[in-house]
């Protein structure tokens, strides 16, 4: 029996000769096959996190200087585009095959978008790109409000809508649909938490608008807290990568390819 969000498998089950029931799941496969590779991202993602809610710690920014505070984002931003570029990695690496003997082959470049794994490392990637992009120019002290806007808020944004849709794609095949509750499994926890860290960011995206009239933040409070919280969740998450990478996924057997 397959099935999936959509037109997306993300979940098999088998009757084997024996009577016993085998499930194999798309997220426990990819994982299960790159354990070395998942601990490094779990790594990677936790530093980013860190780097962004000490950033948005309050009082952070007094003790060493709206610079260096700057610094700390674009630094966090890049751990998150290593992680994510990883995950990509992960993702298309791993053997399609799910008889035994699928093995895990490093690729740099796939294309395939029948895959919705590969779907949400990619947006995902795309929007990390977009956080280093925003973290960067604000670095600059001296872009005007309009400019702020255009080269600080605009890529936050388009990496926050990124992060959302990204987030929805990997709960929607840890969860098998488009909305589910499986707080017992813990990729599901893992893409609910990230789907939470993607609201908070998407909440500090809107709130970081800079008002041209006035050079203000339209909320400067929900901005810094709602990067802090979304922080927290990945950084969570990411945590809960170290246990997952070390399980073993589940293989069907050569005579129950067939559903």
């Amino acid at each position: 029996m397959a099935d999936g969000p959509g037109p997306f498998v993300t979940r098999l089950r088998y009757r084997l000769p024996d009577g016993h029931l085998l499930e194999w799941t798309s997220r426990s496969h990819r994982k299960g096959h790159g354990r070395s590779l998942g601990t490094w991202i779990a790594v990677l993602f936790m530093v980013g996190s860190t780097c962004f809610a000490v950033g948005s710690v309050a009082g952070y920014s007094t003790l060493v200087g709206e610079r260096a505070d700057a610094v700390t984002y674009f630094v966090g931003s890049l751990f998150f585009t290593s992680a994510a570029y990883l995950q990509y990695l992960e993702c298309i690496s791993t053997g399609k095959d799910i008889a035994p003997g699928a093995h895990w082959q490093l690729r740099l470049f796939s294309f395939e978008i029948r895959r919705i794994d590969w779907w949400a490392t990619v947006v995902q990637l795309a929007g990390t790109l977009f956080f280093n992009a925003t973290t960067l120019f604000a670095l600059d002290a001296a872009l005007s409000a309009k400019q702020e806007d255009l080269v600080v808020w605009s890529p936050d944004a388009l990496g926050s809508i990124c992060f959302l849709v990204a987030s929805q794609l990997a709960y929607a095949e840890a969860g098998h649909h488009w909305i589910s509750w499986l707080p017992h499994e813990m990729g599901w926890r893992i893409a609910a938490l990230n789907m939470l860290g993607s609201i908070f960011f998407a909440i500090s995206a809107i709130a970081g608008w800079i008002v041209p009239s006035t050079g203000d933040l339209l909320d400067a409070a929900l901005d810094t807290s709602g990067t802090f919280w979304g922080a927290i969740c990945f950084l969570i998450g990411a945590a809960l990568l170290l246990p997952e990478a070390r399980q073993r996924p589940a293989v069907a057997p050569q005579e129950a390819l067939t559903p």
